[in-house]
């Protein structure tokens, strides 16, 4: 079955005569009946009725109508989307987000990007690091920002560098901790623990505090970061969080030390897999922003004057 015999079909089922059907789809009377015949051979009966001044459907065309009209609008649109698309006057992108990333963090490069390229349909999905690294190497994410820290980069994906960010110890407002500016690992030892289920350097932290001999009994955990601070602000226990998701007003954060905690964040591509316009633009606009005040990477690319 070809298109243009559906093509065909659904213009003779317009018009009911097979004249004036050629005329709408610029061809010939005896080709338009000859692709209609071949397209009739194959679903095994005749799709019309001829008679002097009465053209009209058969059964078995009537019940195929339906589904012809759809393939073909189908494939229409299939065909103005992919115009879109390569004419560059609709560009779509699919980006991951670690889900443990503050919003406002990444809200002034989604801004920018909006504004600078309204034609851009942005879809964006929030998951933990390991998630959106599969979704990345199987092609269901074009870019990803995210990271993993403890562990060797992948040689499939290709890294930039957006911002470092600190983790911190978050502690109800009135807790005996809280007149201290800083906070040492060691100074935890049987305090509860409130655990954000998706951190990304829990395996790494835990590592560290049990070479200290320091035990924190874990009392409660979730997925959100809205609970787990409410929790803390409430005197469940202390939290440790990045520095800019600590937003609840009951909740004060101490920088940790003794060790102190970080995590390197990237905008992560994969390694010799073609890139859209539209990754193109997200790339340029990533390295022009000054990420928590970092200057911006194409400055730093560029060197000194």
């Amino acid at each position: 079955m070809e298109m243009h015999q559906i093509r065909y079909f659904l213009a003779v089922c317009d018009q009911l005569n097979f004249t004036r059907a050629a005329e709408i789809c610029h061809v010939a009377q005896p080709s338009l009946t000859r692709a209609i015949k071949l397209l009739e051979e194959e679903l095994g009966g005749p799709l019309f009725h001829r008679e002097r001044a009465n053209t009209h459907l058969s059964e078995l065309g009537r019940m195929l109508l339906p589904y012809l009209q759809q393939v073909y609008d189908q494939t229409q649109a299939a065909k103005k989307t992919a115009l879109e698309l390569t004419t560059g006057k609709r560009l779509q992108l699919r980006l991951g987000i670690m889900c443990t990333i503050a919003p406002a963090i990444v809200l002034d490069l989604i801004e920018v990007v909006r504004k600078r390229y309204p034609a851009l349909e942005l879809m964006m999905v929030d998951a933990s690091a390991r998630a959106l690294e599969e979704q990345l190497l199987a092609g269901e994410l074009e870019a990803a920002i995210y990271c993993i820290p403890g562990e060797r980069a992948n040689e499939r994906l290709h890294y930039i560098d957006l911002f470092r960010e600190f983790f911190m110890i978050a502690i109800p407002a009135g807790h005996d901790l809280a007149e201290r500016s800083e906070i040492r690992v060691r100074d935890l030892d049987g305090e509860s623990y409130v655990n954000r289920r998706n951190c990304e350097i829990y395996e790494c932290a835990s590592a560290v505090f049990a070479a200290q001999n320091v035990r924190c009994p874990m009392i409660y955990s979730s997925e959100r970061d809205d609970w787990v601070l409410a929790m803390i602000a409430a005197g469940l226990g202390f939290g440790f969080i990045p520095k800019y998701s600590i937003t609840h007003p009951g909740v004060v954060a101490r920088a940790c030390v003794e060790p102190e905690f970080w995590r390197d964040v990237s905008l992560v591509t994969v390694r010799g897999r073609p890139h859209s316009p539209a990754l193109g633009m997200l790339v340029r606009e990533s390295m022009r922003m000054e990420w928590l005040g970092k200057e911006p990477l194409a400055l730093q690319a560029a060197g000194p004057p």
